[in-house]
């Protein structure tokens, strides 16, 4: 259970080509127990609908997109023009069922990094942690003079 003063904001929803609900809504609910405040932009979310939510959400820690139809690759392709834009300047975790097919190439997490992907989760029992731990990172101070 959290013990924190401020109340940490997500943002959630789906990729543009999925309309995949369940999990969504799940994982939601299982951060909101965690004490999380959920931006949940829902399903069949662009990449401009990521981007508008924070926006209005910029304390937001990262952007979670989840996809179960296989074609989170192709519905990210935006994403290098939106963080190069600075639209989407928090981290963004991806999970699901990032390809079609039962074949999982090693190579998929490559190009989703490429994609400007920071963390691609296999379990979504770990967001919890792996926000803990990009939220540790941002914190640690700066060694600049």
């Amino acid at each position: 259970m959290r013990h924190e003063n401020a109340t940490r904001t997500v943002i959630l929803g789906v990729a543009a080509s999925d309309a995949h609900v369940v999990a969504n809504q799940l994982i939601a609910h299982a951060l909101r127990a965690q004490g999380f405040h959920v931006v949940n932009v829902g399903t069949c979310s662009s990449i401009d609908e990521f981007a508008d939510a924070y926006a209005e959400h910029p304390e937001a820690e990262a952007v979670i997109i989840g996809s179960l139809n296989g074609h989170a690759y192709e519905d990210l392709q935006d994403l290098p023009s939106a963080r190069a834009r600075g639209l989407l300047d928090c981290p963004v975790i991806l999970g699901g069922n990032l390809s079609v097919g039962s074949y999982k190439d090693p190579a998929d997490l490559d190009r989703f990094h490429k994609l400007g992907v920071d963390v691609v989760l296999s379990d979504p029992e770990l967001l919890p942690a792996t926000l803990d731990e990009l939220r540790a990172r941002t914190a640690q101070p700066s060694t600049a003079s």
